[in-house]
């Protein structure tokens, strides 16, 4: 780490650590901020992208419509930030026939991170964000997967560091507090989480993100667990009332200037740069979310009214409809075993829905055939129009 390229007005103290490198300790939260007319400007779009996006999901009757999908978009990006390969296709295809060996193996990671943020929301009304939070998290990220020996749960013990893939500490880029300064900056960091501060929630939720990769906890998975923390601040504040905004799409599609910014704030205490750059992805993410959320509740108007056009509907057709928002890769047996209803009633509700046209028959895999709801899986992947 090069201790010249950190100045005098940084947030954070640069303290020798063994064979003289230097790791950064960032100063308690919060810093000191005087708003200039653009960060109010970009502040108060946010606010109102954030606010729409949020009446979204309240008025939905069914929420999960476009819960399951973003969450997954949401896990695809942010763990593609770490260099995974897994598409949102691959994805869909694994949670539906998890015993088939999945194409793209790293596609477990992103399914530990769907668990971990499903989990997260799960248990925020019962646990704070918090120290125990976020190991109980990284226990289920890296379950059974890359950096599963890194000490699952448990706050470092070693000195790590953030640079080029395979260098060495000295020639890191970034080096986070010794072991030993650890906790003290996550107490640090949950006192202010836990605080009244000043600062409007999304300053605060940019703020904690900072603070928490600069300390870098754990050995492996602190990106993730950081940007996971993102969703649950948002909804913990009641800043959205359903997990629906996939902020990592734009860190991924930023990737550089991401961590450009970041390293900037311990370097210079350029908050200023860090706060404009998150707040411009929340107002992206707001507004792709809000456009999209339209696209897809169009679209499943679209596959009702095709239903409604038949004779003597199944049951389970309804059923399916709602289903393959959630997952737009299905299985009979898998479906079967999932609402605990025989084969064959699944089997009749897929066979309506193959005749509509609203999904397709993709072939056999292990134990069984695979249906996928073609314009859906296109929808989310990139843009499409939904069509009668």
């Amino acid at each position: 780490m090069d201790i010249k390229a950190f100045r005098n007005n940084a947030p954070g103290e640069c303290i020798s650590i063994s064979g003289g490198n230097f790791a950064f300790v960032p100063n308690p939260l919060p810093p000191n901020l005087d708003y200039d007319a653009r960060l109010r400007r970009l502040l108060s779009q946010a606010d109102l992208l954030v606010g729409e996006l949020s009446g979204i999901g309240r008025v939905l009757k069914n929420p999960y419509l476009l819960i399951g999908p973003y969450i997954r978009r949401e896990a695809v990006s942010s763990s593609r930030i770490e260099g995974t390969q897994s598409s949102l296709n691959d994805l869909f295809f694994y949670e539906a026939m998890p015993s088939a060996k999945p194409r793209i193996p790293d596609v477990r990671e992103v399914i530990n991170y769907v668990r971990a943020m499903e989990i997260g929301l799960e248990l925020r009304e019962k646990l704070p964000i918090s120290v125990r939070l976020i190991r109980h998290l990284h226990r289920v990220l890296l379950d059974n997967v890359r950096g599963q020996s890194s000490n699952l749960g448990q706050i470092r013990r070693d000195q790590n560091w953030i640079g080029p893939t395979g260098c060495s500490i000295s020639e890191a880029t970034f080096i986070p507090p010794p072991p030993r300064q650890v906790l003290d900056a996550l107490s640090n960091w949950e006192r202010y989480l836990h605080s009244d501060p000043e600062d409007p929630p999304l300053v605060q939720c940019a703020l904690t993100h900072y603070q928490f990769e600069a300390i870098h906890p754990f050995l492996d998975g602190n990106g993730r667990i950081g940007r996971l923390l993102i969703t649950l601040f948002l909804c913990d504040r009641g800043i959205l009332s359903q997990p629906l905004l996939y902020l990592s799409a734009f860190f991924e599609r930023s990737r550089e200037e991401y961590y450009r910014r970041l390293i900037t704030v311990s370097q210079t205490g350029d908050w200023y740069g860090w706060l404009d750059f998150f707040l411009r992805g929340v107002i992206a993410q707001a507004g792709h979310a809000i456009a999209d959320s339209k696209r897809i509740l169009a679209l499943h108007e679209v596959y009702q009214e095709r239903i409604r056009q038949t004779k003597r509907v199944p049951e389970t057709a309804h059923r399916l409809i709602d289903e393959i928002f959630i997952s737009p890769v299905v299985s009979i047996s898998g479906l079967s075993k999932k609402w605990d209803v025989s084969f064959n009633a699944v089997k009749t509700g897929v066979k309506r829905l193959l005749d509509v046209g609203i999904l397709l028959d993709v072939g056999q895999v292990r134990r069984g055939k695979l249906y996928v709801a073609h314009e859906l899986t296109e929808l989310l992947s990139g843009s499409s129009s939904p069509s009668r």
